[in-house]
């Protein structure tokens, strides 16, 4: 049975550990591993992720398959009618079933929550994931594209993708 639940800071190890699973085998052939660490270390931090959710207005996700957990999905509110969809990932032994599709839906329902109205939800994927066709068939666009400098000399290779919602 898929379950879904709103993380709370008590949550970061988890959301930590599954990143440390995840992370590393989705971008292990778009980028270096000194990157990765880099990234992983700047975005999942315990320090990171609890300024994510306390000071940034980041709300996590968290999608259990049969009570084990199997991945997460964050949203960002950047104004009063754009919402950014900052992660979404399913560990690797929970792939192929649709569960990337769940935590979507999900991120969909939590913004049609915060916001009823007319809104727009954007994204970064890199120009190499292959999860841009999964967004595709998810109804986003891309809408332009970039080279963003994350600090320490690397760069976020991105396709920006929206979809109305």
């Amino acid at each position: 049975m898929n379950t879904i639940r709103m993380a709370t800071t008590k949550d970061i190890p988890l959301i930590r550990h599954m990143a440390e699973q995840v992370f590393p085998e989705t971008y292990r052939h778009i980028i270096t591993p000194e990157q990765c660490d880099y990234m992983m270390d700047m975005m999942y931090s315990e320090a990171s992720l609890l300024r994510q959710m306390t000071v940034e207005g980041h709300v996590y996700q968290l999608l259990s398959v049969d009570g084990e957990p199997a991945g997460y999905v964050s949203v960002q509110p950047i104004d009063t009618d754009l919402y950014e969809l900052q992660k979404i990932y399913v560990l690797p032994r929970f792939q192929g079933r649709h569960l990337g599709r769940t935590l979507f839906d999900a991120a969909v329902s939590l913004v049609k929550r915060l916001h009823p109205g007319s809104c727009r939800l954007f994204l970064h994927v890199n120009r190499y994931n292959k999860a841009k066709t999964f967004y595709e068939h998810l109804g986003l666009r891309v809408t332009r594209q970039g080279d963003y400098d994350i600090g320490n000399g690397y760069f976020m290779n991105d396709y920006i993708m929206e979809k109305e919602i």
